[in-house]
């Protein structure tokens, strides 16, 4: 069975950084495309970013482009996602997941792990 487990949320305050992590397994993950989503409180799932196999990497432009950077380790199977200069709209619960595009965005492949929460707050 598919796991993704992700880590690296905390309580930071404007301005500050945080790297997340997603340790996966049970799938070939070095020859598959690798996303973050997040999900605000009262809203909908959203994809953050995606890094394919190859190392290409795409953001949602609107909310992350610039601040948050993607990665992967294909030896430690994780992915990262490193968030600079947070702000209290990034406040979400992520997570990872393999991906797939559909409808001009980005969707999950798998069961959706327990995510990593982030609050960003002064």
């Amino acid at each position: 069975q598919v796991q993704l487990v992700e880590s690296g949320g905390g309580l930071v305050q404007p301005g500050e950084s945080l790297r997340l992590s997603c340790a996966a397994s049970m799938f070939r993950f070095s020859t598959s495309d690798m996303g973050w989503f997040r999900q605000a409180p009262g809203k909908e799932r959203e994809f953050v970013a995606v890094i394919t196999w190859r190392g290409l990497k795409e953001y949602n432009v609107d909310s992350v482009k610039g601040r948050f950077t993607i990665s992967r380790d294909n030896s430690k199977n994780t992915v990262y996602l490193q968030m600079n200069s947070l702000s209290p709209e990034d406040t979400a619960v992520y997570y990872c997941n393999v991906v797939r595009a559909r409808g001009g965005t980005y969707v999950g492949n798998y069961s959706w792990g327990k995510g990593t929460v982030v609050t960003v707050s002064s």
